[in-house]
């Protein structure tokens, strides 16, 4: 099969660019979002059977399709960019003033 303007029309109508949602993805989404809605009261009864670290792993690995998969962030500092933080409260209370 060559490349003809058709085919590249529809390949472009295929294909990803930046900025442009997936369809694909926003209707399997969309799709899940509902399967799940029309089943809710199974899956409740479903949880509610299963043991406490079976039902907290289920309902993690749900939220993995409901919230945002964050990224770790590492911290990088040295001593000199340390400043602690010191709370003073009142007279007598701080640990590291002269008596």
């Amino acid at each position: 099969m060559s490349f003809t303007s058709d085919t590249a029309k529809e390949a472009g109508k295929r294909s990803t660019r930046a900025g442009k949602k997936n369809r694909t993805t926003e209707e399997t989404r969309e799709r899940f979002k509902d399967l799940l809605e029309a089943n809710f009261d199974k899956i409740q009864e479903d949880l509610e059977q299963l043991a406490p670290e079976q039902r907290i792993k289920a309902l993690l690995d749900l939220a993995k399709f409901v919230l945002p998969t964050l990224r770790s962030t590492e911290l990088k500092a040295s001593e000199k960019d340390f400043q602690p933080i010191v709370i003073n409260l009142g007279s007598g209370i701080n640990p590291e003033a002269d008596e």
